[in-house]
């Protein structure tokens, strides 16, 4: 989410809707405040593609689909967001007729940067919690192999696991998608020094 505040003033959810969806740009909705979203680098558009390509073959014939970073996700009435990724299993639930706001993710894929990586990992994820679909949250870094997955377990609790390395894979357990992080980031070349601060 870029810093970038389009108006002085707080905004409701229907407000925010009807203005995102006459708009020609992208933005999210935290709190009654509209932020604008500034572009994606070259190396997150990679991991994206990579990730969706993968998930795609898996996820054929199954009661799950993918949906790419043009899908927004409703998280309470405080938080409307564009995914980097999701999977969504079983019948889609929609916020309205509009059917662009889904409210019922099983799987969130977030690529980070700098700039969003804080608010990604603390309050995004406070919010993403809220959806009782949810089972697994991902944090792909961008400058070194390391994914941070959080799954939901059956009592309700979340659990971190950090995967470093391309020899590690992630394995989701809300859909049936297993992508080795060689796969993940193919075509992504790293820093000299990789110290991933994801």
């Amino acid at each position: 989410m870029s810093a970038l505040f389009l108006q002085p003033r707080r905004f409701t959810a229907e407000e925010y809707l009807m203005i995102e969806r006459a708009s020609e740009y992208r933005s999210e909705f935290l709190d009654g405040e509209i932020y604008a979203m500034s572009g994606a680098s070259e190396p997150h558009i990679t991991i994206v593609n990579n990730l969706s390509g993968e998930a795609y073959s898996q996820l054929k014939g199954t009661r799950c689909q993918g949906m790419s970073h043009d899908m927004k996700v409703a998280a309470g009435r405080g938080l409307y967001t564009y995914p980097d990724y999701l999977i969504v299993c079983g019948e889609t639930r929609y916020l309205d007729v509009e059917r662009d706001v889904l409210l019922n993710p099983t799987v969130i894929c977030e690529v980070p940067s700098p700039s969003t990586q804080h608010y990604d990992r603390t309050l995004k994820f406070d919010r993403y919690k809220e959806l009782d679909t949810l089972r697994d949250y991902v944090l792909i870094a961008q400058d070194s192999p390391r994914v941070e997955h959080n799954v939901r377990t059956k009592s309700g609790d979340w659990v971190q696991r950090v995967l470093i390395g391309l020899d590690a894979s992630l394995t989701l357990t809300g859909a049936t998608v297993s992508v080795s992080l060689a796969d993940l980031y193919t075509r992504i070349t790293f820093p000299a020094s990789s110290q991933s601060s994801l």
